[in-house]
C-alpha cells in the first residue's frame, strides 16, 4: 500500500504540518477533551481538510499516497498533542487502508471516500469478551443466505462504537466445510438489528470513545463482504503490523511530550535554593528518558521501513511496539516524579500523559503477546538449517 517514491522533503512537510496542527489546534483542547470525554468531530473534519488522514492510501483513492515511515512520523506528532487524537488517526489509517486494498470500486465509493472526507465515522470491530488476544476464538457468526449474509454476535471495547456510522466486523462464517473460515463485513449502523452500548468511562485517552456493538440477525447484502470469504482473519491480521507501528509511534509522541514537560519543570522548579535540574538524580532521569526515546524512535522507523519494503516485518513491528510502549510508561512515570506532588493533580498535563500512556501496553496486542511473537520468530529462525 505504500508509495516508495515519497521524498524525504515531502515526508518532512507532512510531519511539520502535523506538528503545527498538534501545537496550535490539538494541545489547547486536550485538557477539556480529557475532562469531558467528548468526541471532537469538528477537529477531525479540519484534519481531513488538511489531508492528515489516509496517509498510506494511494492518491487515486483519495489518500496522501505516502509510506509507513511518514505515517509513523505524523502519528508521533499528533499523539504529542493529545494521544486520543493519535488513536483516532490510527483507526482511520487501518480502516482506510483495508478498504483501499481489499474493497471493490463500489465499497471505496460508498465507504472510503466519505471516510477520508470526514462525512462518515468508522469502527474496527475485532475484540469480544472471550476473544481479545485470541482472535481465532471469536463467536460472532455470519451465515450465508440466498441473497447475502445474516450476522449475529457482539463486540466489546470497540473504538468509535458509540459514534460510528459503519463498522468493519470480523465474524466466523457459519459453514460445516471449514470451521476456521472467517470474513470481514461492512456493517452500516442504520441496519435493523444493529445496536450499541454506552461509551465506557475510560481511565485515559478519554476523547477516543469505546463501547460494545451488538448484531441481532442483521441481514447483509452479498457485497457487504470485504475481501475474500474464509480469509477474514488473515485480512485483519495483515493490518495489525501497521497498527503496531502506529501504537509504537503514539507511545513515542507521549514519551516526547513527557520529556519536554519534565525538562521544563526541572529547570523551573527550585529546591534547596537552586533548580532541581542541577541535581544528578534528576539529570540521570532526564538522560534515561532521552536515550530510550531515541531508541524507540529508531525501532519504529526500522519497522516502518521494513513494511515499506514489503519484508516480513512482524517481529520488528512487535519489537517496536513492545519497547516503545514499555519505555513510554516507565518514563512518563519518571517525568511525573519530577513534578513531585503536583504531578498527581488533575489539570497538569503530565497527569493526563500518565493515564494516556497506560493503554498502549494493552491495545493492538498486549505486550505479552508481542513477546510471544518475538520469541516464536527467534525460535523458528534458530530451527531453520543454515
Amino acid at each position: 500500500m505504500s508509495n516508495e517514491s515519497v521524498s524525504a522533503a515531502d515526508r518532512q512537510l507532512l510531519q511539520e504540518a502535523a506538528t503545527r496542527f498538534a501545537r496550535e489546534k490539538i494541545q489547547p483542547l486536550a485538557a477539556e477533551l480529557d475532562r469531558s470525554a467528548s468526541f471532537p468531530r469538528d477537529l477531525y473534519r479540519e484534519m481531513c481538510g488538511l489531508g492528515l488522514f489516509g496517509v498510506t492510501v494511494p492518491q487515486e483513492y483519495g489518500g496522501v499516497g505516502a509510506d509507513c515511515r511518514t505515517y509513523a512520523m505524523v502519528m508521533e506528532a499528533l499523539a504529542g498533542g493529545y494521544a486520543a487524537v493519535g488513536d483516532y488517526f490510527s483507526l482511520m489509517e487501518l480502516v482506510s487502508s483495508l478498504l483501499a486494498q481489499h474493497g471493490t470500486p463500489e465499497q471505496r465509493t460508498n465507504y472510503l471516500a466519505p471516510l477520508l472526507s470526514g462525512e462518515r465515522l468508522c469502527a474496527f470491530a475485532l475484540t469480544e469478551p472471550q476473544a481479545g488476544s485470541d482472535l481465532a476464538g471469536i463467536s460472532t457468526t455470519a451465515r450465508r443466505t440466498g441473497t447475502g449474509w445474516v450476522l449475529n454476535g457482539s463486540k466489546l471495547w470497540i473504538q468509535n462504537a458509540p459514534v460510528c456510522d459503519f463498522a468493519l466486523v470480523l465474524a466466523r462464517i457459519d459453514t460445516p466445510d471449514d470451521p476456521k473460515a472467517t470474513g470481514v463485513f461492512i456493517v452500516d449502523a442504520d441496519r435493523k438489528g444493529f445496536s450499541r452500548g454506552p461509551a465506557e468511562d475510560k481511565m485515559g485517552q478519554r476523547a477516543s470513545q469505546v463501547g460494545a456493538l451488538y448484531f441481532d440477525g442483521i441481514e447483509l447484502p452479498a457485497h457487504a463482504l470485504l475481501g475474500t470469504a474464509g480469509k477474514g482473519l488473515r485480512t485483519m491480521l495483515g493490518a495489525l503490523d501497521k497498527g503496531r507501528v502506529g501504537m509504537a509511534s503514539l507511545a513515542v509522541g507521549i514519551h516526547q511530550a513527557a520529556l519536554d514537560a519534565a525538562l521544563e519543570q526541572a529547570l523551573a522548579r527550585r529546591q534547596f535554593g537552586r533548580p532541581i535540574a542541577d541535581f544528578q538524580a534528576i539529570q540521570f532521569m532526564l538522560a534515561d528518558m532521552a536515550k530510550d526515546l531515541h531508541a524507540s524512535r529508531l525501532l519504529v522507523q526500522d519497522a516502518a521501513r521494513r513494511l515499506d519494503h514489503r519484508e516480513d516485518a512482524s517481529q520488528y513491528c512487535s519489537i517496536a511496539k513492545c519497547f516503545a510502549t514499555d519505555a513510554a510508561n516507565l518514563h512518563v512515570s519518571n517525568a511525573l516524579q519530577v513534578f513531585g506532588g503536583s504531578g498527581y493533580i488533575r489539570g497538569f498535563p503530565i497527569e493526563r500523559l500518565f493515564r494516556d500512556a497506560r493503554i498502549t501496553q494493552i491495545y493492538e496486542g498486549t505486550n505479552q503477546i508481542q513477546r510471544i511473537i518475538i520469541a516464536r520468530k527467534l525460535m523458528a529462525g534458530a530451527a531453520t538449517p543454515a
